[in-house]
């Protein structure tokens, strides 16, 4: 925390902040301004809602300090970055960037807002580096309800690979360094940011559709009609890397693609050896590179997916329950900080404490069920409980009350 500490001009909001992210790490069954408060000892909710709300803070300059945290504990010099959306199902339509749109977390359209992350991935662990919500369309062209929720006058339209790109170029602005990106089909089909990165000179791995066409010596073709023309001695059996249960092995193969542009391009495709299902990626490098380093990179992107599933499950990334983009953007950078807080954890007594064989490696799970059973003690008395009790019966009964009489001044 006091990597941050220097955001917050005064003692009571830099106190206040530190509750929030240790109620993060708790193992409270549903967190927010309201459950968090409670748990931390506060009579009501208003200074938690005042920090995220009100208060003078920059969540950019925090989510720039989580960057640096990030890189400085799990630096690798083979890193990459993964960049992928995830939504929140959220009901009604005054959430910022909520509409009606596809989102993988339900795995159809859902009333929902989606947000665009970069994952800064390494030998050591993987973690959370930059965010931007997505903002669609229909948010962008009402300026009023734009306003409503928070959003800065100058918010324009961009899709999500260009999010992406922001993303990156201020990673590499802030003199970090990675040699790769990866991302799946729809950063890899998107020709901006395929071009963005070729000309930061920083290579990339990104999936694209079956039906993207691509040009070799002999013409161009759509890519899933070229897997058809590979000969059974350019398949090469190699691990994506390990997973739960072990090595995780497809059929390789890479095809050398012409370009006029400097560095190396190529197109990679993926066989599963049980079913025989093809995936297929877009390669470039400034310059060449073996086969083996190419597939690392492409089985490196399911980071950002355990990255979804433990800063949802662990960090709360999720159940914020605000409505305002500065809210959103607040509780999102500190939900980032304290999950880096567990990969960080994890990723020191992994090196200074190996431990016995009989034994797996802590995971940022056991982490935080340690951490908050030894370290974070929460009030809980009898008569604080009350009090909340007390609270909550009052607010929910206003809120009926209100409720009620807008209802009859409808009718």
């Amino acid at each position: 925390m006091s990597r941050i500490a220097g955001r917050f001009a005064r003692v009571g909001p830099r106190r206040r902040v530190r509750q929030l992210v240790l109620g993060l790490l708790s193992d409270l069954p549903q967190k927010n301004c309201w459950t968090i408060a409670e748990w931390a000892g506060d009579t009501t909710p208003d200074g938690m809602q005042h920090l995220l709300g009100r208060a003078k803070w920059d969540a950019d300059a925090v989510r720039g300090d989580v960057r640096g945290y990030v890189v400085e504990h799990l630096h690798d010099d083979r890193a990459l970055l993964v960049v992928d959306e995830t939504g929140d199902m959220k009901k009604g339509t005054h959430t910022v960037g909520v509409q009606r749109q596809y989102t993988g977390t339900a795995g159809r359209i859902e009333n929902a807002h989606v947000a665009v992350y970069l994952v800064y991935a390494g030998e050591r662990g993987h973690a959370a580096v930059d965010r931007e919500l997505y903002v669609p369309r229909s948010w962008t062209t009402g300026p009023d309800r734009c306003r409503a929720a928070g959003l800065p006058e100058e918010t324009s339209f961009a899709t999500k690979p260009e999010l992406a790109a922001r993303m990156v170029t201020r990673f590499l602005d802030a003199g970090h360094r990675a040699a790769w990106v990866a991302g799946d089909e729809l950063y890899g089909g998107n020709t901006r940011l395929r071009t963005a990165l070729e000309e930061r000179g920083i290579g990339y791995v990104l999936a694209v559709a079956c039906s993207h066409e691509v040009t070799t010596r002999a013409g161009k073709f759509r890519v899933d009609n070229l897997a058809k023309k590979v000969p059974k001695r350019a398949w090469h059996k190699l691990s994506a890397g390990t997973g739960a249960k072990g090595h995780r092995y497809y059929d390789w193969a890479v095809i050398d693609l012409v370009d006029p542009r400097p560095g190396s391009q190529q197109l990679l495709i993926r066989r599963n050896r049980g079913t025989g299902e093809l995936a297929y990626y877009r390669c470039h490098s400034p310059g060449p590179v073996p086969q083996t380093e190419l597939v690392r990179v492409a089985g490196s992107r399911w980071r950002v997916e355990e990255f979804f599933q433990s800063g949802k499950g662990l960090a709360t990334l999720d159940e914020h329950q605000v409505r305002r983009h500065t809210s959103w953007s607040r509780w999102v950078t500190l939900a980032m900080l304290a999950h880096a807080f567990l990969a960080v954890v994890r990723a020191d007594e992994h090196t200074r404490h190996p431990g016995p064989d009989e034994l797996i490696p802590l995971t940022c799970n056991e982490i935080r069920r340690l951490f908050t059973a030894l370290v974070v003690q929460p009030v809980c008395d009898a008569v604080h409980q009350l009090r909340w009790s007390t609270w909550r019966r009052c607010h929910q009964a206003r809120s009926r009350t209100s409720h009620y009489r807008r209802q009859a001044a409808q009718t």
